[in-house]
């Protein structure tokens, strides 16, 4: 079945820049939705970034928002998360997840079904 894999975490300084990737595989990959999610040491898992994957259309955290930037490469089934400004509260494990069905709610409320094993991203202060 599908399985994605996530790539870019780090260490970084605060006001770094950091890029993750998101590879699916599969032939049939044909998502919904993409998305990011990060869950910081000691917090639950929180929404970060999404898109849809055969329109235009994107939602982020208002946390995130002016600094990160996600895209997708429909050719490729990769999504990337282009993170600018980083700073210490960004410090978390980063998940890269897929949803197969649309809803009338926003993209993060998408039911993600297909998740990666995370990358960790570190920004020092």
């Amino acid at each position: 079945q599908v399985q994605l894999v996530e790539s870019g975490g780090g260490l970084v300084q605060a006001g770094g820049s950091l890029r993750l990737s998101c590879a699916a595989s599969g032939r049939t990959f044909s998502p919904s939705a993409m998305g990011w999610f990060r869950q910081p040491p000691g917090k639950e898992r929180e929404f970060v970034a999404a898109i849809r994957w055969n329109t235009i259309g994107t939602d982020y955290a208002d946390s995130v928002k002016g600094r990160f930037t996600i895209s997708r490469d429909n050719a490729k089934n990769t999504v990337a998360l282009q993170m600018n400004s980083l700073k210490p509260e960004d410090t978390a494990v980063y998940y890269c997840a897929a949803s197969q069905t649309t809803s009338w709610g926003t993209l993060k409320s998408y039911n993600y079904v297909y998740w990666g094993q995370g990358t960790q991203v570190t920004v020092s202060s």
